[in-house]
Formats: structure tokens, C-alpha cells, sequence
């Protein structure tokens, strides 16, 4: 029996790309979940949009000296056109700065102000004098209270989830300015989460939530044993929806209070525009409303927003909130600000066409229960020995048989074995298994049981080996491949959640597209005797070692950045007046000629031509250039420093080197461009 589904996948920040932890975590699993239920017949709505109302987004304005309204138009933008070219089928993507959303927002709080469901109070807040503002968010930072963390954000802590207030942290430092600092009062609506606690208690832990996953139920758990608390829902910014109430001025709704209101609004935006009736998506107690989240958005989801609905009181509750855990890269934390991160477009630049094999690694791999990491060796691995080696290889053989054989026609069968029965009955068992996962949200779980349906194939065709038969008897042989294309029909439909891609190009291969999820497990025949297939082609080509290299090595330039950036700059020596520096001669030379120095490491002896006579110069760079390699060079040299003798070779003057943001050290010279860290003398 069909039913309604609201899925929802969390509001991306407009700040930045997306990269593969979001994928990961939230877009992919929920995708697959949307198809899924479309292919079963439901009634879905699959809604998301651009989240342009957080702080990030307004120091990242700040920042490049732009208006906020910039930064969201450019990502938004950005991160759309990414989920369309991986194939995430979002009914609609809209966004927060949208006046469909503003409207459904202020209306969503004046309802509840109109109910007294806020309350009112004057505290003390954190305020930049410089800046000459209040510092919510994230524009304040320090130690968290919970776990020590000393780059905790005002609202929460990255490193260990807790979410708290601004004025909670230890030691709290103005993002804007670097400043202390001081408090100063204002007045705020705060939503009395603590008035809700015991039906929150009785919804969730007393509850059916026992079935959500284990991390999601066990946070729930974790805050309401320590007790709610009033949670303010406006704050003192200029960026945001203004607070629609009598006093508000100066103020915007807090965008943990508007973002998940953006899940109405854009629903209500796709049911305009299709011709639909929004209310029963979001108010039927038959609509089965389902979140899909990373971890640290748990309580925002499953606290907070409820609280809120359950206040307004026309609305469903979420029946599941299948929260991710966090992917990492190469074993390390996945970081905008650091560049450790496999950016959507940049992928797609180097892998074109390959966004199911992303798909599949990310989905494989999934962070279901606890966090994952992702490595480009994996990532190959999967495809190359599961994509290509199993699914492709399967398809390939088939198609190509038929081809070749009968001249693309599906063959006639005749008697079916014992081995043929039982192989049609294993391909029907598929979507009930397959069904099994996805509704528990185990979609690694799932993507495997689909490869072990290729396997199947594989081994099938390895055990009756028709390119043997077909020379010996013609009549087995279109029986083996008749059942060998009944296994790629499925695969063609029992892809689609996870692999649309690929899934579009094997039905056209087939020329067929005519079974839905059901057919697979309730028909005996899939794909009929005489239908016409088309040519083959390859389903996945493997990647090359050298693919996966040049990877490694934007992640290895990446770290060196970040290693530069964090390097300790040696303190400045005591000042010297115009005098001094005029002493110095300083020329520009070239290397005539260069030895290294004899039981030496870092030394060279250096022929340099100073443009007034030829010297001797022992320079310490034997361990970044050869003697070959730096004959010619010009160099800039300090030519009037007292003679010294080193290794009983005498030095008549010094080279100037530098160093690049990487640490690599380069002559100075008038027409090298990496003079930017100091003078090194060598």
C-alpha cells in the first residue's frame, strides 16, 4: 500500500561548496532512501534548500568585503548545480532568503508569540566595543565548558557536539576582532524547552523511538536526563529575518529557529508551482515525515524543532531522524578552512562522468554507526574490483554474448534446470533483502546486497560457461542466456537508488525500462524472449594509479600549506638605523661554477661573478640543489661581509636565499617572484 513521505536532507550553509563529507553523511543516504520510495509506488516530497541566514555566512562577507547577499547567491548557485550533477532528485531546492521562506518563517513565530509560547528576557550578552556588536555564533570563540576544546564556537563545540551558549564559554574571544570581550544587556524571546521536556521524554524514550539509531537515540537521551533549558530564538545580527514582534528591531530570528522552517516553505514553494495541496505533507497523521542529518544537527532535529511543532500544534513529528556520524579524509578531520576536503566540482573536473563511482565508494563506506574514512585507495579499489570487475564485467558478457550469438535478440528458452530455477527464484528474493536495509536506513548494507545480485550473474555464467556450450548445444546455451539477462533486467531497476547513472545507461543498453521494484520479486519474466537489445559498452573504465597519485598529492600540497601557515616565525632582531643597512653591498652575481664541498652535507663551493671581479663563496644549500642545477643561476650576493674560512676553503661573501609558503628555499634574485618570508643567509 503506497503511502506519503516528507523527506527532508539538511540546509546546506551557502558559505563554501559542498564536498564528500556532506555527500556522505546526509545528500547520498537521503537520495537513495527518496528513490527507493518512489520506485515503491509512494506519494514522495523530497525537499531541501541553501541555509543563507548563518553567521559563517556573514564573516566570510566580512571577510572579502562583500554584502551577505553575494556570498549566498554565488554558492547557492554553486552547491545546486552540484546535487543535480550527482544526481540528487530533490523535488524541489529552495532557498532561505526566498520570501516564500521569510513569510512562513515570521508567520511560524508570530504564532507562537500570539500563543505565549516565548518567553521574554533581558541577560547579558557578549559584546565587541570595537566591532559594536552583540558576538552570537560564531562570531565568538574559546575553550568549551564540556570537553576543553579551545577553539569552541558561541554556539557549539565541533570537537565534541556539545551545543551551548556563547556566554558559556571559557576565556571567549571576539571572532571579529580578537578582542576580550565585555557583557552587555539585551533583551531576547527564548523558546522554554524545559515546558516541553516531559512530552519530549514520553515521545522519545517512552516512546516507539527505540528503532532510531543508536547515536541519535542515545544523544535525545543525554540531553533530556540533564534537563532542558530556554533556548533563545532571535538574535541581535542585521543579517537574518527580522523578529516580526513589537520590540524586535535591531534583531533576527536565530537560525537554528529559521532553518528547519525552511523544510515548510519549501515545500509549500514545490506544491504552488506543482499544482499541489502543502498541508497534507506536513499536517496528515498518515505522512510519515523523515529527517536525514549529520550527527551534530541531532538536537536541532530532534529536540528543538519538535519542540517547536509540538507548540505550534498542527503539525507531524518526525517518525525517523537517521543521523549520520562524520566522514574523514585520509585519516584526518574533514576541514573547509584547511583545504582537506574533495570538493563536488573539483571532483567532477577530474572524474568526469564518474559520479556513481563516488556514490557508490561514499555509500559503501558509509558513516552509518560510527565515523568512516575515506582514502583514494578505497576509493579506487571499489571501483576497480567491485564496479568494473563485478557489475560491469557481468553486463559486459552478457550484452556481448547476446550480441554476438543472436544478433541482440533475447533468445527463447527451453526447460529450466534445476540450477536455472533456482537462480530466477534468488533473483526475486533481492528486493525483499534489499527492502530489509533500506528501511532500517542501512544503505551500506543494501549497496552490497545489489553487488552480490552482479555476483550472482558472475557466477552463473562461470559455472554454465555458455561460450563453451554454444558450440555443443545451442539450446542450453539461450536457456543460460536468457536467465543471465533476467539478472541484468534487475540490476537495471535495483540500481536506480544507488547508482542512477549507470542504471539510466543499462536500461538504454537493454532498451528497456519498463520494470519497477515490485516486477523484480512478483515477475517471472523481466525482460522477454525476441526483445531487442542494444550494442555494448562499458559501464565503468578503470582508474589508474596515476589518477589516484595526483590526488594524494593535492591533499600532500594541502598539508605543506597548512604546515607554512602554522610555522613560528623566528623573532625579529634588534633594530639597526639607515646607516647600517647602507654598509651593506649587496650585488647581483652568477654561478660560474659549483662543487660540493668534500665531507660536507650542506655545503657547495660556489665560482660567483659579482660583476666586479670572480669569488669564492661556500654556501649551506647542498640540500636543496645540486652543483649541476644551479650553474647559471643569478643570485644576489653580500659582497663587502669580512672573508671567513670554512673547511679551510675562504668565503668572500654570502648568497641570499628565501623561502616559499612550502618551505622551499629559492635563490633572491631581481626577477624571482617567491620573495615573500625573509632572508635567509647561506
Amino acid at each position: 500500500m503506497s503511502k506519503r513521505y516528507t523527506i527532508t536532507a539538511a540546509l546546506p550553509y551557502t558559505n563554501g561548496p559542498i564536498h564528500i563529507g556532506h555527500l556522505a553523511g546526509v545528500y547520498v543516504p537521503g537520495d537513495i532512501y527518496a528513490r527507493y520510495k518512489r520506485l515503491t509506488g509512494n506519494d514522495v516530497a523530497f525537499i531541501c534548500g541553501s541555509d543563507e541566514h548563518g553567521v559563517p555566512i556573514t564573516i566570510k562577507a566580512k571577510k572579502e568585503g562583500v554584502s551577505p547577499q553575494e556570498i549566498v547567491d554565488r554558492y547557492h548557485k554553486i552547491i545546486k548545480d552540484s546535487f543535480v550533477d550527482f544526481g540528487i532528485t530533490f523535488d524541489n531546492y529552495s532557498r532561505t532568503s526566498a520570501k516564500i521562506h521569510h513569510d512562513t518563517a515570521s508567520q511560524f513565530f508570530k504564532t507562537l508569540y500570539d500563543k505565549n509560547e516565548f518567553v521574554e528576557e533581558v541577560s547579558e550578552q557578549l559584546y565587541d566595543a570595537e566591532a559594536n556588536q552583540f558576538l552570537a555564533d560564531r562570531f565568538v570563540v574559546g575553550t568549551c565548558p564540556k570537553c576543553g576544546n579551545e577553539e569552541s564556537y558561541g554556539d557549539q563545540c565541533e570537537k565534541c557536539g556539545t551545543s551551548h551558549n556563547a556566554t558559556d564559554l571559557i576565556n571567549p574571544k571576539s571572532a571579529i576582532t580578537g578582542n576580550i570581550p565585555t557583557l552587555k544587556e539585551t533583551k531576547h524571546w527564548f523558546l522554554p524547552l524545559n515546558k516541553h521536556e516531559q512530552f519530549l521524554k514520553e515521545w522519545i524514550l517512552k516512546g516507539h523511538k527505540k528503532d532510531w539509531k543508536s547515536n541519535v537515540y542515545g544523544q535525545c537521551k543525554s540531553w533530556l536526563d540533564d534537563g532542558l533549558r530556554p533556548r533563545a530564538v532571535t538574535r541581535d545580527l542585521d543579517w537574518g529575518i527580522p523578529v516580526p514582534v513589537p520590540g524586535g528591531e535591531g534583531k533576527v530570528l536565530y537560525v537554528w529557529f529559521d532553518a528547519p522552517i525552511g523544510y515548510i516553505s519549501a515545500t509549500k514553494e514545490w506544491a504552488a508551482r506543482e499544482g499541489k495541496d502543502w498541508e497534507p505533507y506536513w499536517k496528515d497523521q498518515d505522512t510519515k515525515l523523515v529527517h536525514f542529518i549529520g550527527k551534530d544537527n541531532i538536537v536541532f532535529h530532534c529536540i528543538i524543532f519538535p519542540a517547536m511543532l509540538k507548540a505550534e500544534g498542527s503539525y507531524i513529528l518526525p517518525d525517523n531522524v537517521p543521523a549520520n556520524e562524520f566522514l574523514n579524509l585520509e585519516g584526518n578531520k574533514l576541514s573547509t578552512s584547511k583545504n582537506w576536503a574533495v570538493w563536488l566540482p573539483d571532483y567532477l573536473k577530474d572524474f568526469p562522468n564518474k559520479q556513481d563511482v563516488l556514490r557508490y565508494a561514499l555509500t559503501a563506506n558509509a558513516p552509518e554507526t560510527k565515523d568512516n574514512d575515506f582514502t583514494w585507495n578505497d576509493f579506487q579499489a571499489r571501483n576497480n574490483n567491485e564496479l568494473v570487475a563485478i557489475f560491469g564485467n557481468f553486463i559486459n558478457r552478457v550484452v556481448v554474448l547476446t550480441n554476438k550469438y543472436y544478433n541482440g535478440l533475447v533468445p527463447t528458452p527451453s526447460d529450466f534446470s534445476t540450477i536455472d530455477q533456482e537462480t530466477l527464484a534468488a533473483i526475486k528474493a533481492y528486493p525483499s533483502v534489499m527492502e530489509s536495509a533500506l528501511e532500517r536506513y542501512r544503505f551500506r548494507e543494501a549497496s552490497q546486497e545489489l553487488m552480490n545480485l552482479a555476483r550472482l550473474g558472475n557466477k552463473y555464467l562461470a559455472d554454465e560457461e555458455p561460450w563453451k556450450l554454444v558450440k555443443i548445444d545451442e539450446v542450453r546455451t539461450k536457456t543460460i542466456m536468457f536467465i543471465a539477462l533476467q539478472i541484468a533486467s534487475a540490476l537495471a531497476t535495483l540500481s536506480e537508488p544507488f547508482l542512477p547513472f549507470t542504471s539510466t545507461k543499462l536500461k538504454g543498453i537493454l532498451n528497456s525500462d519498463a520494470n519497477k521494484w515490485e516486477d523484480i520479486s512478483t515477475k517471472d519474466i523481466l525482460i522477454s524472449a525476441n526483445h531487442q537489445i542494444g550494442k555494448g559498452e562499458l559501464l565503468f573504465s578503470k582508474i589508474e594509479d596515476t589518477e589516484i597519485q595526483a590526488q594524494l598529492d593535492k591533499l600532500e600540497a594541502s598539508k605543506k600549506t597548512n604546515e607554512a601557515a602554522k610555522k613560528v616565525v623566528e623573532p625579529q632582531k634588534e633594530t639597526i638605523n639607515f646607516d647600517d643597512f647602507t654598509k651593506l653591498d649587496i650585488r647581483v652575481g652568477t654561478i660560474l661554477e659549483a662543487e660540493k664541498m668534500p665531507k660536507a652535507k650542506k655545503l657547495l663551493v660556489l665560482k660567483v661573478d659579482t660583476g666586479i671581479d670572480v669569488r669564492t663563496i661556500v654556501s649551506g644549500i647542498a640540500e636543496s640543489f645540486t652543483a649541476e642545477e644551479v650553474v647559471g643561476k643569478k643570485v644576489t650576493v653580500l659582497v663587502n661581509l669580512a672573508p671567513r674560512a670554512l673547511r679551510g676553503v675562504e668565503s668572500q661573501g654570502m648568497i641570499l636565499m628565501t623561502e616559499t609558503p612550502e618551505g622551499k628555499l629559492v635563490f633572491v634574485n631581481p626577477d624571482d617572484a617567491n620573495v615573500t618570508n625573509g632572508l635567509h643567509i647561506s
